[in-house]
């Protein structure tokens, strides 16, 4: 017959013996989770990496444009050799009309032709001036509803070509019946085929990149979330 005091030692011997093996499964969880996060890391990184090669790829690859023809042009304001481009192709035929979006409030026809050296009888005829936009969301939406309430179909988009993806990437959500055409301004002192040479070109399309992931990040939420 056992005695209570060999039963308290029994005891005592059993909880002393699942404290080591609950100890041994908390670490291993640990050592688990650590993994884990690791791993994810990794993925995420090796993702972004990758995905802004692409990125860098894509705006290296885009080639002149200028002889492509459409129903209209429509030129995303953010410097004025952007508008300028726009406005020769314009002048020189390839459309019949050109929407400059994003132009603020205050400016003048006439203050846009003194920064492109164009030709102010085209403002009369042939360019529409969107002063709504603040950014290439709204950029997309106005050229949307002015492309639509003008029946066209084929549009040539100019923007600088860093910009390019992402701004067909806003007019694409909107406009997937239409025909976008990229017409990319290249700036002379950036080259994008040799990004990794210069810090200023590397910062500038790791920032344009950023915000083209969120954009896509937006753009599927909103189309996962439709009825």
């Amino acid at each position: 017959m056992t005695s209570q005091d060999d039963q308290h030692t029994a005891a005592e011997g059993t909880a002393g013996a699942d404290r080591p093996m609950s100890g041994r499964s908390r670490s291993r969880g640990r050592r688990l989770l650590r993994i884990l996060v690791s791993g994810l890391l990794v993925a995420g990184l090796a993702f972004y990496a990758g995905s802004f090669l692409r990125f860098a790829a894509t705006v290296a690859g885009y080639q002149n444009n200028d002889a492509a023809r459409a129903d209209a042009i429509v030129v995303l304001t953010g410097g004025s050799e952007r508008v300028k481009h726009a406005l020769t192709l314009l002048q020189a035929g390839n459309a019949e009309r050109l929407l400059i979006s994003g132009v603020h409030p205050e400016t003048t026809p006439q203050q846009i032709v003194i920064s492109t050296a164009s030709n102010l009888s085209l403002f009369s005829c042939c360019v529409d001036l969107d002063r709504n936009a603040n950014n290439t969301l709204e950029n997309a939406s106005e050229t949307a509803k002015w492309a639509r309430e003008n029946d066209f179909s084929r549009l040539l988009v100019v923007t600088s070509a860093y910009h390019m993806p992402r701004a067909l990437l806003e007019l694409n959500s909107t406009m997937a019946d239409f025909d976008l055409v990229p017409v990319p301004v290249q700036t002379a002192d950036l080259a994008f085929d040799r990004w990794f040479e210069d810090p200023r070109t590397t910062l500038l399309l790791a920032r344009e990149h950023l915000k083209y992931l969120l954009a896509w990040a937006r753009i599927a939420v909103m189309e996962t979330s439709a009825p």
